[in-house]
């Protein structure tokens, strides 16, 4: 059915008020905007404390004081005013904007769809100004302390249809606390207040950032986050991120700020986003309270009305020293931050001849004072070796193994009971004597079921899973050995062509080096067709049509590709997962030590690739409670 005809109207200039209206449509979607809005001209202002009070969700009403330097009676009106503001006057103050607000249209926006009065007091004034409505309205003289407050009263009363569109109260108030808390973890050393309904919800006094982070996302967050802090010429990035094992099913814990403005990013979300990849379950959510610094002229930041997004001159080099920082500062774990370097690999003639040689690899066990003996063994090579059949059975005693299932000890075989019998057994150590500062992982005490390595170190006990942490091991050394490495291509004998729009073959001819760096060889055959002659021969078997496309989507959007990179680690996670040491299989003494020394050495070692823990800590103050002990 067609829709009724309207008649054409004269061209004409829309009133402000309606202007106004409009321009809230954008700017005033919801309670939580004005909050928005309100605080980050507060902190503008210089404020050190703010107070924020909202009755029924903030649609009723929404008071936020602040305590910052005040606005003069005489420039109030224009407060109100449409595109009026102190904080630009000219094209380079907006290229290198460094406040919150600049747009010069909140206020005004507001103030036409809700019942808005401003008062405010500056240092030199006897007391406090008032003015209500618009820029209209007559400025009286109020009280009030050093500051400003601004109340606004029934949101949308003049515009129905669009009150119709909020949810309920609990909702939207739970949206602008939301605002609340992600300002508040941008500036520890303000205070905040926030109150609902008359009831104080939330206060927060000034602090470190430690403190009010772990106050907002909760102990949790507190006893699993890593510090980092990175520099890059122009570049600095701050603040925490949480372990693989602080994740959550949710999206709710993920706080990134560009010169302290809370934005969400598709380019800085994906870089942390790849920075986790080789630690995180695939449907699992990373914490983090990450800020970003850099020279204003390099970021705008007036390209969405909200200000929630961004666009940085060269995507690229941000995208690059996020990743690699946020990398860097997850290789960093418990388990390796006392421990060595990783040993380079050296993969000339590839992976397998190099997994050949580590086979016949001796590896040096001093172990520790009190009876020790140092030995060297080529037992731990069998690490990197496929399981036999009898060797992934559980003996019925030996000094690696706690104990045995009873329908397997009888298969232990011959060969395994005397390879365990030729191992000394671990001589005692008491835990004042283990070299913490060398060996975080302690030394090994037994095997449990065939599954987990139980060990002593200064702390207490250590349990290990030993399939986890090996394939942990195998993977970053295969990945290792796979960057020392050229990039192998692979020829397509037959050229893969598919229909491309005009985007992709733009990319196409304005990314062709960066596109043959990563191994592809694209051309356009065509302004609507592309043809794949070449890619990565790691990749061989991949559909080379799909992959094509990701890796012009990738470089479209973020400047460089993690296709070539995701798909590599999935597939060595794969091979470290087959390879690992399996599930019952016995180790000896020195194997389980060798084990754990490979684990301090080794990057990202409290996961596997998957993201699960691969040991933990309990300690003597734990076991002390299990016990009763000093009760």
């Amino acid at each position: 059915m067609n829709a009724p005809h309207t008649p054409p109207r004269p061209i004409q200039a829309l009133p402000d008020q309606l202007i106004s209206q409009i321009a809230a449509g954008e700017v005033v979607d919801r309670p939580a905007a004005v909050v928005k809005e309100l605080l980050e001209n507060a902190l503008d202002a210089g404020a050190s404390q703010i107070t924020i009070r909202l009755e029924e969700g903030g649609v009723k009403r929404i008071v936020i004081t602040d305590n910052g330097r005040g606005i003069p009676p005489d420039q109030m009106p224009l407060a109100l005013a449409r595109h009026a503001t102190s904080k630009i006057a000219s094209l380079d103050d907006l290229e290198h904007v460094g406040t919150l607000g600049f747009r010069g249209e909140a206020l005004a926006s507001i103030a036409s769809v809700a019942q808005v009065t401003l008062t405010s007091r500056t240092a030199d004034a006897p007391h406090a100004w008032e003015i209500s409505g618009s820029q209209n309205g007559q400025v009286t003289p109020s009280s009030g302390a050093l500051g400003t407050t601004v109340d606004v009263r029934d949101l949308y009363y003049n515009t129905p249809a669009r009150r119709k569109f909020l949810k309920s109260d609990q909702t939207e108030y739970g949206h602008c606390a939301e605002v609340v808390r992600r300002i508040a973890l941008s500036r520890p050393d303000v205070a905040f207040s926030l109150s609902h309904n008359g009831k104080t919800v939330d206060h927060w006094n000034v602090s470190e950032i430690e403190k009010r982070s772990a106050m907002i996302l909760g102990g949790e967050f507190a006893t699993a986050r890593l510090p980092l802090d990175e520099n890059s010429g122009q570049l600095r990035l701050h603040g925490f991120v949480g372990l693989p094992t602080a994740s959550k099913a949710r999206a709710d814990s993920q706080y990134f700020y560009v010169n302290g403005r809370f934005v969400r990013d598709k380019l800085l979300a994906h870089a942390v986003r790849a920075a986790y990849q080789d630690v995180l379950h695939g449907d699992r959510y990373p914490s983090y309270v990450l800020s970003l610094e850099l020279d204003p002229a390099l970021v705008d930041v007036n390209v969405h009305p909200s200000k929630i997004e961004v666009r940085f001159r060269d995507g690229r080099a941000v995208h690059q020293f996020i990743f690699h920082a946020v990398s860097r500062a997850l290789a960093q774990t418990s388990a390796t931050s006392h421990g060595a370097a990783p040993a380079p690999v050296t993969a000339t003639t590839g992976v397998l001849p190099w997994l050949r040689e580590q086979k016949q690899t001796e590896f040096s066990m001093p172990f520790a004072s009190g009876g020790g003996v140092a030995q060297s063994t080529a037992a731990y090579g069998a690490l990197f070796a496929p399981s036999s059949p009898a060797a992934e059975r559980v003996p019925a005693s030996g000094p690696a193994t706690l104990f045995a299932a009873p329908d397997t000890a009888s298969s232990y075989s011959a060969q395994d009971q005397e390879r365990t019998a030729q191992q000394p057994a671990m001589p005692a150590m008491p835990a004042q004597s283990l070299p913490e500062h060398e060996f975080p992982l302690g030394f090994a005490l037994a095997q449990l079921h065939g599954i987990y390595i139980l060990a002593q170190n200064k702390k207490g006990l250590v349990l290990i899973d030993m399939h986890a942490a090996h394939e942990r091991i195998l993977y970053e050394q295969l990945k290792n050995a796979l960057d020392a490495d050229a990039l192998q291509i692979q020829p397509l004998l037959i050229p893969v062509s598919f229909h491309a729009d005009p985007v992709e073959v733009g990319t196409v001819q304005e990314n062709r080096e960066a596109l043959q760096a990563l191994g592809f060889d694209i051309s356009a055959l065509s302004p609507t067709t592309l043809a794949v002659r070449a890619i990565p021969a790691l990749l061989k078997n991949a559909d080379a049509q799909s992959l094509a496309r990701d890796v012009l989507r990738d470089v479209r959007e973020f400047g460089g590709s993690r296709v070539l990179v995701e798909r590599r680690n999935e597939m060595l996670g794969t091979l470290a997962c087959h390879t690992a040491v399996r599930a019952n299989r016995t180790l000896t003494m020195p194997e389980m030590n060798a084990l754990l020394r490979q684990m301090e050495a080794t990057e990202r070692a409290d996961q596997c690739n998957h993201g699960r823990p691969t040991w933990i800590q309990l300690a003597l103050s734990d076991l002390d409670k299990l016990f009763l002990r000093g009760q």
